[in-house]
């Protein structure tokens, strides 16, 4: 939860929206990394579309008849290339486009792993206004154009084109290139959704923030993949502060739901045997305390000492008496 603008805590992973522009989530695994991008290539050859271009959910949207210039070479440069050139160099020969055609060329470079660039473009273009031919041209055409954004460590979301994958995108490009702070201030403005609460949380979690990421958490259930993960982070954090007990309950809703995802309940029993090892246990059961040492051991420096003194008194017997 976050503290709101009347005083109360709103939830920051419960979006009250009737529809969002997030889709089902994805846990990366190396096998299955493989596979969706071999997918994503022979489904790209069966459609006649390039895997290095923007993705779009369905067919590309038409363009309208009689539309303008500006629109008809920002649909080509959108759709129909994966140059990102393309779209710089129609935002220098039409300004009015301009905050548009960074953001596009932004997400393009950020599909294709250039974090440092697509930050950099992602950025101007939010700090550019557009014209309302421009506007218009989003509202219509960019809809359907998804973005695939890596909102915490192997969770990925596609979300639909608007604010929210815009924000997201560039959140995860700051957190890649260690800029932590900017990356959470980021996502700090978004409407309250899972994506954005792992990707805040993710942030909050690398700068030491573990308070907050267990007030923002409280009360969160184990619904799909993308609040398990969201569990995992609230765990973590609440065993970095010492509560362990909490911890481990975050731990049992993880592997409460039998659909969660292979990889996430790995991860959950990895981290309940690194809970336990923090409590002195070797198993989490409440009689598995670390026994205490012997006496045996805890005396032998002593004797050790007792034998030092005895022989240096000896010695200096010894010297009084002449020997």
């Amino acid at each position: 939860m976050t503290q709101g603008p009347n005083g109360g805590f709103v939830s920051i992973f419960h979006d009250t929206r009737d529809v969002t522009p997030f889709r089902e989530g994805h846990i990366r695994t190396p096998v299955r990394g493989l596979t969706d991008g071999l997918g994503g290539a022979l489904s790209g050859v069966l459609i006649g579309r390039n895997a290095a271009r923007l993705s779009v959910s369905g067919d590309a949207p038409r363009l309208r008849f009689l539309a303008s210039r500006q629109s008809r070479l920002m649909h080509d440069a959108v759709f129909g290339s994966s140059d990102p050139d393309r779209l710089l160099s129609l935002a220098r020969e039409f300004p009015g486009w301009a905050g548009l055609c960074y953001v596009m060329s932004g997400l393009l470079v950020y599909k294709h792993g250039g974090y440092l660039r697509a930050s950099e473009l992602l950025q101007r273009g939010l700090a550019t206004r557009i014209d309302d031919d421009a506007s218009q041209f989003s509202a219509q055409y960019l809809g359907r154009v998804v973005a695939r954004v890596e909102v915490a460590e192997r969770v990925e979301v596609p979300v639909l084109f608007s604010e929210e994958s815009v924000f997201l995108a560039l959140s995860h490009c700051l957190r890649e290139m260690g800029m932590m702070e900017a990356a959470l201030e980021a996502v700090v403005s978004l409407p309250p959704s899972l994506p954005s609460a792992l990707a805040r949380c993710t942030a909050a979690f690398a700068l030491g923030r573990y308070r907050d990421v267990v007030i923002w958490t409280n009360g969160l259930l184990n619904t799909d993949d993308l609040s398990a993960a969201l569990l995992l982070i609230r765990a973590r954090a609440q065993r970095a502060r010492g509560d362990f007990d909490s911890a481990q309950n975050a731990l049992k809703e993880v592997l409460r739901r039998k659909k969660t995802s292979l990889a996430l309940r790995n991860d959950a029993l990895t981290d309940r045997a690194l809970l336990a090892l923090d409590q002195g246990r070797f198993t989490l059961t409440p009689r598995s305390r670390r026994p205490a040492p012997p006496a045996e051991l805890e005396s032998l420096e002593v004797i050790r000492k007792d034998a030092e003194m005895r022989r240096l008194w000896e010695n200096d017997f010894r010297q009084l008496g002449g020997e």
